[in-house]
């Protein structure tokens, strides 16, 4: 994460969980790029930051991971949600809103 890091701090995994839940069976960096495109170049995650998430999150069970043989003839692991990252998609993102909102109140009411 380089630009505006602070900014995903904390959302790596809900960004992540988010993109396969729409897209599934994307390869790492095509998730970075699907991160970056959707937030009009604001937010880049990083190869550094991207692939410990990733194997966090498959050790936990939120995604499942698996190689294929791509066309041009390389391998590349491709990640799916899994339905316990559905469902921790759904608490992370309940949390996301409710802090979004909460600093929200802060910034107009400050």
């Amino acid at each position: 994460m380089s630009r505006n890091a602070d900014a995903l701090q904390g959302a790596l995994d809900l960004l992540v969980l988010k993109v396969l839940s729409r897209r599934s069976r994307l390869h790492g960096y095509a998730i970075m790029s699907t991160i970056q495109e959707i937030s009009a170049d604001v937010l880049r995650v990083e190869e550094g930051s991207l692939y410990p998430a990733l194997h966090r999150m498959e050790e936990f069970g939120w995604v499942r991971a698996e190689w294929v043989n791509k066309e041009n003839g390389r391998r590349a692991r491709v990640y799916e949600l899994t339905s316990a990252g559905r469902k921790q998609l759904g608490m992370k993102e309940s949390r996301w809103k409710a802090v979004a909102a909460a600093v929200n109140r802060v910034l107009v009411e400050a």
